[in-house]
């Protein structure tokens, strides 16, 4: 079969879409074969050696957290999948990943994909929606008629953020570009600040009861964002090169997020997608063997990779 790997840290160009061996399922594991992964932007932070410590992996290595496809093969013990089920999952962050045209994948990791959708495009789903939601309701405790503030919210994270927010009957405000304003919009913010212009602590006049921070902003801009934050309320971050800071005094916390899959909340997402409450976005579709090239350019929005035989 055909897969991206990279045998040694690198740039981009460590990456080599190679023939290897078409893996095999142990116990608990299913093979899926793939009809599309996503590109992350912690995947380039592994290639580069930089996350060895909190996520060492084998080297040859193949990146792809995200995968969308159907089973191919069962492992021995396995209940509840069957050969021709549609899949969906967040694969671990240490093993083989998705860029590939099979992969094998723990059971414990997939949910059933969404039939509203193509299956290529539920890539799209896992890494980045499990974020948005674990930082809202696992971490954030959002609850309807709250106010958040997504700082950074023209990304894929904050795209779904915004959705799940409003959904939840929260009051939205996002910053974001003049690029991306239209599609904060349409997510269902219900104030958008451009940050290109105005500071986000001029714009927001009443304190919130979580900041979500999305964006790689420098340490006093996030600081700063604590400020917002009424007594007893949150801060969460997700660039965690960058310890999110607290206020003792005031009873505001700190939460620095690591995303973790969990199959019981991603089959809740895609049961939303299922009844048109949430949007798939796909910015692009890439071919497999144009990952490289892929990690080599800025992403805007979020881009599936697809095999050439998906």
């Amino acid at each position: 079969m055909k897969a991206v790997r990279f045998h040694e840290y690198g740039g981009p160009d460590v990456l080599r879409y190679e023939d290897v061996e078409q893996p095999v399922p142990a116990a608990g594991q299913v093979r899926i074969r793939v009809a599309a992964t996503s590109f992350n932007s912690v995947d380039g932070n592994i290639r580069a050696g930089f996350m060895q410590g909190p996520i060492p992996v084998e080297l040859p290595h193949t990146p792809g957290f995200d995968v969308a496809g159907t089973v191919d093969a069962l492992g021995e013990g396995l209940d509840g999948l069957a050969v021709g089920d549609q899949v969906v999952g967040f694969l671990p962050m240490d093993k083989p990943g998705a860029a590939a045209e099979y992969v094998l994948a723990p059971v414990e990791a997939l949910a059933a994909a969404p039939k509203s959708v193509p299956l290529a495009d539920a890539a799209a789903l896992p890494v980045v929606a499990l974020t948005a939601y674990q930082a809202l309701f696992d971490h954030g405790k959002l609850t309807a008629g709250q106010r958040v503030l997504i700082n950074g919210a023209g990304g894929a994270v904050g795209g779904y953020a915004i959705q799940l927010a409003h959904n939840a009957g929260a009051h939205v405000i996002a910053t974001a570009s003049p690029r991306s304003g239209d599609a904060v919009k349409a997510a269902g913010a219900d104030e958008i600040i451009d940050h290109t212009t105005t500071a986000v602590t001029d714009a927001v006049t009443e304190p919130v009861d979580l900041a979500l921070n999305l964006a790689p902003v420098d340490p006093a801009e996030l600081s700063a964002l604590l400020t917002l934050v009424r007594p007893g309320g949150v801060l969460v971050n997700t660039t965690v090169w960058m310890p999110a800071p607290s206020d003792e005094d005031r009873g505001v916390r700190g939460i620095d997020l690591f995303v973790r899959s969990d199959a019981d909340q991603l089959a809740n997402l895609v049961a939303q997608v299922d009844r048109g409450e949430l949007r798939i976005d796909v910015a692009e579709r890439v071919p497999l063997a144009e990952l490289p090239a892929l990690h080599a350019r800025t992403v805007h929005g979020k881009a599936i990779v697809v095999p050439a035989t998906a």
